[in-house]
């Protein structure tokens, strides 16, 4: 074992207590005095602990942390400052590699939320905390005794049984480390099942006497492994002889009578705020919780808080976020974010299990104690239950955090928690944190569908960048020209997706157009891939599978993961599958993704949005897949990088700006074609139909445009992620406000047809590359965003009419009832 040198020792006696801690008086003074209690070591001992005596006929003293969070109201930065301090000192002692390899475990009930910020210190290390709480259908990857603890027996519940079973290090977080037999517990239970070269054990104070000293090195040479000890100061306590009874007769002498309720009378009703928490991130480390999911629930933080401010008295100066056992971290997260979003002073605490002596004495660490039943339903039946130190604190208003378990009768009982805290504070505030319940064990179903095609024998892409759940048609003859292909379309002999248009090929003017628009919106495109990428880990999934729209989504996609990586070092799935107006979504598409991932972490992806037609499209196609197929969880949701429409809600900007990718076809997209869905060519059990363009790879600039916008990630690192932030606190509820406008430009331009009036600068562009257009409408004093769109317009021959007060950029309008320039003398469109 390797263990850092303990510091000079400093005694904390009868002499010095005093003075232990900016000359006010230690609060183990009463204790050290009345049973010769001595705490030896470093000096900041005094700082982190003091003294109270249990109601425990196993062990009469109570080490009482000030930075922790449980007994004593703190700031909540120092508490999630020292957590997290220490898992930095965990990395640097690990080194970078196994660093990234590591789990962290903490202790239920006290360490649960200082484990949860070790972890975070940490950086990537997933987070286990134990829990007396027996969670039906959850499998038990383990379980072990704290031997002088009022309440026995842990539990670890992993929703992954893969968690502990790596190689990694374990590192174990407990509040303190006295005895050590918690630990040894611990370390020998898990590395007969998981047998492991490295543990790090973690605490705030390392207090084993001299006893007890070697017992982690003969741990560590009894399994064969390594195990160091990091904490934030060390020392001992002197216990004289009969500690245990003396402890014991001064408990009996001094519990007090139940206190009489104060002036505000215990009848006041709890303000209910509804969080917002993100939907599929848990409450805490019950059972388990990943890099990705803290990611989420950071992006989430802000909106909450604010909410939370929002709901406070006017003028309340002292406001305490108290949580609930072992749920520490949410109400220490939530409490942080508020002490920076208010004015007033903002402590947190949480209520325990653990019976202490309350007495009202500077010198002693528990001056009040408030008295409730339990409220969670425990499983091994009613009881007390306590918060300390929360009477007589002079709190304008009290924020109860509960998970929805806990949220009982109980909980609102005349003799519970809210109307014992609603004596002593004007205004109780009750936050509910819903419970998360581990998803069951999908069962794994047959599939005879093909793996995803993957680059280079389909697409330019590389293999990783993107799986093509589509069928390979190169060898078809599918192009058709584009004026007979408009008008088989428009006269319903045809569907669109039956055949290809013929592939434009830009000349040399043309594509230096697309090389200088890249160069001048790489930035900006980079910093709109990085916000909707935050956004969709905040609030989709911590490890999104993304699903691109074919073909315009995916080179947005490949940037997402590539962002994903670059930022969070996350491997991120990405498919791309094929979506028809009027004909939905590949359902064998959606049958393979059911069959390999969990369908609720799927997240669809476009490049942009026009009118919407795509979105509504895709939401009525999942209804029709979960009604014939019976298979939930898919979210129509879409994230795109610009949505100009007001469509969705996961979007990078609202911005009508000019994607470069949405200038070429086939050549900025892996050299894949456009979908095909026809009867002769898909079966039912087939994926719809592309082509891959090989011919055209001396054109092709489909890794320029990506490496390209990866190469700014690093620079609009900061604005993207404030970008995001700002977005999850804002209101993002679509508007469909560019659907409103393409109906009122369908009508005023006598085109009769939503579907020929192309609103965006994406859509336009294709309008141009794709189809027949007739004309555009530009925005008066659109800029250069509009290049591409007038040079595409002079090569066709097609009138760009300025227009004010134009919702978008621009609009691109397909020739109404195509025969070949049918156009009206008033330059409308010709009626049959």
């Amino acid at each position: 074992m390797s263990r850092p040198g303990r510091a000079p020792r400093n005694t904390i006696d009868k002499e010095s207590m005093n003075s232990a801690v900016n000359d006010v008086v230690w609060t183990g003074t009463w204790v050290a005095e009345r049973l010769g209690v001595e705490l030896v070591g470093d000096e900041r001992l005094g700082e982190l602990l003091g003294l109270a005596l249990r109601r425990n006929p196993k062990r009469a003293h109570l080490l009482v942390s000030n930075v922790l969070g449980k007994h004593v109201p703190q700031s909540p930065s120092v508490v999630y400052g020292h957590g997290f301090a220490l898992g930095r000192r965990v990395r640097d002692l690990l080194g970078a590699e196994d660093a990234r390899a590591a789990v962290v475990v903490g202790y239920a009930e006290t360490a649960t939320g200082l484990g949860h910020s070790v972890a975070d210190g940490l950086g990537l290390a997933p987070y286990l905390h134990s829990t007396r709480r027996p969670v039906a259908g959850v499998a038990t990857a383990g379980g072990f005794e704290e031997s002088h603890s009022h309440a026995t027996s842990h539990l670890l519940l992993p929703e992954d049984p893969a968690l502990l079973a790596g190689s990694g290090p374990l590192v174990l977080v407990d509040d303190e480390f006295s005895t050590g037999n918690t630990v040894l517990n611990t370390v020998r239970a898990l590395h007969e099942r998981y047998p492991r070269e490295r543990y790090v054990v973690v605490a705030l104070v390392d207090m084993r006497s001299a006893a007890d000293l070697g017992r982690l090195e003969e741990l560590a040479a009894e399994i064969g492994a390594r195990v160091d000890l990091v904490s934030a100061a060390s020392g001992t306590v002197r216990l004289p002889e009969g500690v245990l009874e003396k402890g014991q007769a001064l408990v009996a002498a001094h519990e007090p009578a139940p206190p009489a309720p104060a002036a505000h009378g215990g009848t006041a009703k709890a303000v209910r705020v509804e969080l917002g928490w993100p939907r599929g991130v848990p409450d805490g480390g019950r059972h388990g919780f990943t890099p990705g999911q803290r990611i989420r629930l950071e992006g989430a933080l802000p909106a909450m808080a604010a909410r939370l401010a929002d709901a406070l008295p006017d003028g309340a100066r002292r406001v305490l976020v108290l949580g609930f056992e072992e749920l520490m971290y949410a109400p220490l997260r939530l409490a942080r974010e508020l002490e920076q979003a208010v004015t007033a002073e903002v402590r947190y605490s949480t209520t325990t299990r653990s019976p202490v002596l309350a007495l009202d004495d500077p010198g002693y660490a528990i001056r009040s104690r408030i008295v409730f039943p339990a409220h969670d339903d425990p499983d091994d039946g009613p009881g007390e239950r306590y918060a300390y130190n929360v009477a007589g604190a002079g709190f304008d208003a009290v924020v109860a955090v509960v998970d929805s378990v806990a949220d009982t009768p109980e909980l609102h009982a005349p003799d519970g928690l809210l109307a014992r805290l609603a004596e002593h504070t004007p205004s109780v505030l009750l936050a509910v944190v819903p419970s998360y319940v581990p998803a069951r064990t999908p069962t794994e179903r047959p599939s005879m569908l093909p793996e995803p095609l993957r680059g280079p024998a389909f697409s330019s892409y590389a293999p990783d960048e993107v799986g093509w759940l589509l069928q390979d048609l190169s060898d078809v003859g599918l192009e058709a020209p584009t004026e007979e292909r408009e008008e088989a379309i428009q006269s319903g002999g045809a569907h669109y997706a039956e055949s290809l248009p013929v592939e434009y090929q830009p000349n040399a003017q043309y594509q230096e157009l697309f090389h200088t628009a890249l160069a001048d919106s790489a930035a900006r495109l980079a910093q709109a891939v990085g916000a909707v990428t935050e956004i969709v880990l905040a609030e989709r999934s911590p490890r999104p599978v993304l699903v691109s729209l074919a073909r315009a989504g995916t080179p947005v996609g490949v940037l997402m993961r590539r962002w994903a990586e670059h930022r969070h070092d996350l491997d991120l799935p990405h498919y791309a599958v094929s979506i028809v107006r009027g004909r939905g979504i590949d359902a064998n598409a959606l049958r393979w993704l059911a069959a390999h991932h969990d369908p609720a972490d799927v997240v669809f992806v476009d490049g942009w949005t026009g009118k919407g037609a795509i979105t509504r499209e895709l939401a009525d196609a999942i209804e029709e897949f979960e009604a014939s197929d019976g298979i939930t969880g898919f979210d129509p949701e879409i994230a795109v990088l610009a949505d100009p429409g007001s469509c969705v809600r996961t979007y990078g900007t609202r911005e009508d700006f000019l994607i470069p990718s949405a200038c070429l076809n086939s050549t900025v997209s892996g050299l894949i074609s456009r979908t095909v869905l026809r009867s002769d060519l898909v079966g039912e059990h087939d994926f719809h139909g592309a082509k891959f363009y090989r011919e055209l790879a001396g054109s092709d600039v489909s890794a320029d445009f990506l490496d390209a916008v990866a190469a700014r990630f690093d620079d609009v690192a900061d604005a993207a992620c404030a970008q995001a932030k700002e977005l999850l606190a804002a209101d993002r509820t679509p508007t469909w406000e560019g659907w409103a406008a393409v109906e009122r430009i369908s009508e005023e331009y006598g085109i009769h047809d939503v579907n020929l009036v192309k609103p965006g600068v994406g859509e336009t562009t294709r309008v141009l590359l794709r189809r027949v257009p007739w004309k555009i409408l530009a925005r008066t004093g659109a800029g250069a965003d509009l290049d591409h769109v007038r040079l595409l317009a002079e090569q066709r021959g097609v009138p760009v009419e300025e227009v004010d007060e134009l919702p978008y950029t621009c609009v691109g309008l397909i020739h109404p009832q195509y025969t070949r320039g049918a156009t009206g003398a008033d330059g409308k469109a010709v009626t049959a």
